[in-house]
Parts: C-alpha cells; structure tokens; sequence
C-alpha cells in the first residue's frame, strides 16, 4: 500500500458511483482528493460536433489514461495536478483545467477504470458498484436530459448503440477485479458502513 489509501469504485453509467463518492467525501471532509475518469476523455479538436457526437464514449480507447494514470502518480507522489475538465454539451475537453491538490484518502471514480491494468496497479481498494440496468438506464437518461441538456432521443441512441453493449462487453467483466461488490452503491449502509471502517483504520 502507498503512503496514501487511494480507493477505486467503478461500475455501470448510473450504477450508483458518484452517490459512493459523495458519501466518503463527505465522511472524510478535508482528507479527500476526488479523480473522475470521466475527465479525461480525450480531445477532438479535429472533429467537429456531429463528428464527435457520434464516437463511443464507453470503451477504454475514449479516455487518456496515459495522462490520468501519469497525474494519479503525481498525487500519491503529494504533487497537485491540474486535471483536465470535460465539457458534455460540446462532447469535447474545456480549455479550463481544475487544480486537485493531494490528500490521504485518494478517490478514483470511472465505469471502466478496472478494465486499464496501469490504473489497477495504482488502487489500494477496489469497489465495484452494482445497480439493476433498469434503474441505471433511468438515472442515466434524468443526468442527461435534466443536466447535460441533451435530448431524450439521442441518449436512447447512445444508450443502445454503444452504453449497454459496451457495458456488457468491458465494464460487467471487471467485477472480478474489484475486492467488494456494493449493491446500490453509497445507499448499502451496511456496506459504506464497513468501508468507512476501513478506511479510518487505514488513516489511523
């Protein structure tokens, strides 16, 4: 184990992820640095908007791990990074940056980051986050619509083209690299109970 915890949770797009995070954020305020995969999609300058509308977002090719797994290193080394930020209304990165300073609890939160082994070799705990796919489509399509702005029909499009296969074929297999599974993710008490302890023993 490094010298700081650095826990992982993945899982399925609207799985439960983020309401997991926000729970141990909470729980540990002031002791936390929060790193989203989802952050560091890669940049497409070179496309324009209905091109970039159009790529899959849900395999391992979409993201620059190189860069995340490159700036994880920095924060268990205790060196702030400057993380890329993603901008969903125009599917590309933002020119703005947003500065992570480290902390002794590390949070790395993505639906495919047990699928990269350079990530893995880099958690300390590894939580998968499983959610019915019903309820996770629901969740998806009120994140997309009511905050990203997006029309349904597109995430129907997107959902069904490219987020349940690509679920399927890369993010369901990763269950087996996780150390727990959490049903329901940050609503399972019992499970943020025990991982609470955890990590307080960690930090002790």
């Amino acid at each position: 184990m490094s010298t700081r915890l650095v826990v992982g949770v993945a899982g399925g797009t609207g799985s439960g992820k983020t309401t997991l995070t926000r729970a141990l954020v909470e729980r540990f305020a002031g002791q936390t640095s929060v790193v989203f995969h989802d952050n560091y999609y890669r940049q497409h300058d070179d496309l324009d908007y209905a091109a970039r509308s159009q790529l899959n977002y849900d395999a391992p090719e979409a993201f620059d791990t190189e860069l995340m797994v490159a700036q994880l290193k920095d924060l268990i080394a205790g060196r702030p990074i400057e993380c890329p930020v993603y901008d969903y209304t125009v599917h590309n990165r933002s020119t703005e940056t947003l500065t992570i300073e480290p902390a002794p609890v590390i949070i790395v939160e993505g639906i495919l980051i047990f699928a990269e082994p350079a990530i893995c070799e880099l958690l300390d705990i590894k939580l998968f986050v499983d959610t019915d796919a019903d309820v996770r489509i629901l969740r998806r399509i009120k994140r997309d619509v009511v905050e990203r702005g997006r029309s349904l029909d597109s995430v129907e499009s997107q959902y069904l083209t490219t987020v349940k296969p690509m679920h399927e074929l890369y993010v369901e297999p990763t269950k087996r690299a996780a150390d727990l599974i959490i049903p329901e993710g940050g609503h399972n008490l019992v499970a943020l109970e025990m991982l609470i302890h955890r990590i307080e023993r960690a930090l002790a």
